[in-house]
């Protein structure tokens, strides 16, 4: 009769989490990943086989189903890896609108991207430098170009890497000291470096609350799209405060409930663009400023 110790199965292991920075690391001691546009997702072997949990703990083995199954004939009786879930399309990019129907519908078009492993084969791994852990996950998931695949790294060059990312239009980069550790939860060992996009947005509103920056409402094709902060110097400020008086309009249509309230001045759709920056590929505005406008 097997122990219990032995039918014990893998337990979940919390991720670490990469804090956001403005300008990627530029030291020769970080090695550097492209940030892949998907689901954070840890696939698990134990003797019961393999499952594929999210960031959170949820078993989502049955939407992930070919990567499970591609996963219990890596060479090992038991693991768990670090990665990413994405829907690449024909170039191989992720494709995150892609990725619900894909779950649905098409999930062996789903590929998991490996880039950290925190057990292998009865052995804790996590106190092992970052380095290492990925030559051994290497190992295990070589050539880990199919539907489980490697997330490749350089080391050092982390302001070369990055303009590479954005040339290739890409989510951005993650970087990650070669020396660390896992550790679950919030570090600054893993920083991640977001690329931006700008562009022309209506101004619909502005929210201003007191003690707090004043925030746009904006829209894109009629629809509300964000509420970027109003980065403007203060002469700027005053001449789009006097745009706003003149353009004043009743609330429009299909705000969020959450968005409206009474400390929004509206604006006659169409009267002022905004010019916003704000990160790329995210389904609304993500710390998105406000850095111009012009009236029409």
């Amino acid at each position: 009769m097997r122990s219990r110790v032995n039918r014990d199965r893998l337990k979940f292991i919390k991720p670490m989490e990469p804090a956001q920075v403005e300008e990627p690391p530029v030291s020769d001691d970080w090695i550097h990943e492209i940030k892949y546009d998907g689901f954070r997702t840890q696939l698990i072997l134990d003797w019961a086989g393999a499952r594929a949990l999210t960031k959170t703990g949820h078993d989502w083995s049955k939407r992930y189903w070919p990567i499970v199954a591609a996963g219990e004939k890596l060479p090992a009786k038991a693991f768990v890896i670090d990665g990413e879930m994405i829907a690449p399309d024909a170039d191989g990019r992720p494709d995150f609108h892609a990725m619900a129907s894909r779950m649905k519908w098409q999930a062996e078009a789903l590929a998991f991207v490996a880039f950290d492993i925190m057990h292998l084969d009865g052995e804790d791994l996590r106190a092992r430098p970052a380095i290492e852990r990925k030559e051994i996950l290497w190992n295990l998931v070589k050539p880990a170009d199919g539907i489980i695949q490697y997330s490749q790294h350089v080391a050092g060059g982390g302001a070369e890497f990055f303009a590479a990312v954005e040339r290739m239009g890409l989510e951005g980069m993650v970087s990650k000291r070669s020396g660390s550790p896992y550790k679950s939860g919030s570090t600054e060992a893993w920083v991640k470096t977001k690329c931006w996009e700008t562009g022309d947005f209506e101004l619909i509103g502005i929210k201003r609350v007191p003690g707090k920056p004043a925030v746009g409402i904006v829209a894109r094709n009629g629809c509300y799209a964000g509420s970027p902060t109003i980065t403007l110097p203060k002469q700027l400020r005053d001449r789009l405060q006097q745009l706003v008086r003149q353009a004043r309009a009743e609330e429009p249509p299909g705000v969020p409930r959450a968005i409206a309230g009474p400390s929004i001045e509206w604006i006659k759709p169409g009267a002022i663009k905004a010019d916003v920056r704000y990160l790329r590929n995210e389904p609304k505005l993500r710390h998105g400023t406000i850095r111009g406008f012009k009236a029409d």
